[in-house]
């Protein structure tokens, strides 16, 4: 291929790459990284500038799942040793976000595990909402699971801003990764945010023993899903999970994969996530040429940069933080 610059135009056009074109872009020679980025960038520039968004998350319940999503601790079919605990309380939520507010993320995000929220999960999320939403200038995203459209028009009226719900991979390998729901169940919930009003959250894992063929088709299934942010993981696969055995992934990849995903969701916030410093190490400041998000501190299980190393970086590129996202 080589000419990635035509793939920039083309995304500037809003047109969407061929599966031809998204493989070339996943199959690029390693010396071809930096004109890759380099076209990747161009895309970034034109719609966010040199600004990264920061998001934080608050893992506000931890595992007692009963879904058996294969990449996750808290899974009920996982025997990684993760702490365990209910949904916290409104206080503690709240102290989340202050937090978030100290780290200079814009996006606090509320993240409970379960298929989805009871009525009593969806009080005390609600009542932690109004709050934050009174007392600081938060995007706030949440990440509950499985949503009726009652519970969707709830959060809505709560002041969430977003939600999140990842496809996390392609509609023809998912069976291979969770039996308990299905990907049109997960279409389906994001489909039930964005009516209700919320911007709509999802994004994928790459890693997962998917082809390079379901990788472009996880970014035509966002692209189809016309999710606002798109959080890009990358599997840090943990001990006691039926993938903990998998390493896929080297860093010049998973560059390739952030251009892919820039290339075809031009105007999208693509955020770096789960994963990014296992997998992209010593390469995560070039991540930031495609993608205008990370998260900030630790994920739901796993622990992340440190949060002022994170700030350097980014200050190090000559990019600057996006303090506010309302």
């Amino acid at each position: 291929m080589g000419n990635w610059e035509q793939l920039a135009d083309k995304a500037l056009a809003g047109e969407r790459l061929s599966l031809e074109e998204g493989l070339a872009v996943l199959k690029a020679p390693d010396d071809e990284v930096l004109p890759l980025l380099q076209a990747a960038f161009r895309v970034r520039r034109t719609y966010f500038g040199k600004k990264v968004k920061l998001n934080m998350i608050m893992n506000a319940k931890s595992g007692l799942c009963p879904e058996d999503c294969g990449y996750c601790s808290q899974s009920i079919v996982s025997t990684a040793p993760i702490e365990k605990y209910t949904l916290l309380k409104k206080d503690q939520l709240i102290a989340g976000a202050k937090e978030a507010q100290r780290r200079k993320a814009g996006t606090y995000c509320i993240v409970a595990s379960g298929r989805g929220p009871t009525k009593g999960e969806l009080e005390e999320v609600i009542a932690a909402v109004k709050e934050i939403k009174q007392e600081m200038p938060l995007k706030i995203c949440a990440c509950l699971g499985i949503l009726t459209e009652e519970q969707a028009h709830q959060l809505k009226e709560a002041g969430v801003d977003r939600y999140n719900h990842n496809l996390n991979t392609s509609a023809g390998h998912y069976a291979n990764i969770t039996t308990t729901h299905t990907y049109e169940d997960r279409v389906r919930t994001v489909e039930m945010a964005k009516s209700a009003g919320i911007s709509p959250c999802s994004g994928c894992i790459i890693g997962m023993g998917e082809t390079m063929e379901q990788v472009v088709e996880m970014g035509y299934g966002l692209r189809e899903l016309n999710a606002d942010s798109v959080p890009v993981n990358f599997l840090h696969a943990i001990p006691g999970t039926p993938l903990g055995h998998l390493d896929e992934l080297n860093p010049l990849y998973c560059l390739k994969v952030l251009a892919l995903f820039r290339f075809l969701l031009p105007d999208k916030e693509i955020r770096v996530s789960g994963g990014r410093e296992s997998n992209l190490r010593q390469l995560q400041p070039l991540s930031l040429y495609p993608a205008n998000a990370i998260f900030v501190g630790d994920y739901l299980t796993t622990e992340g940069q440190a949060v002022l190393t994170d700030h350097q970086m980014i200050k190090d590129m000559g990019f600057e933080i996006e303090e506010c996202a309302l």
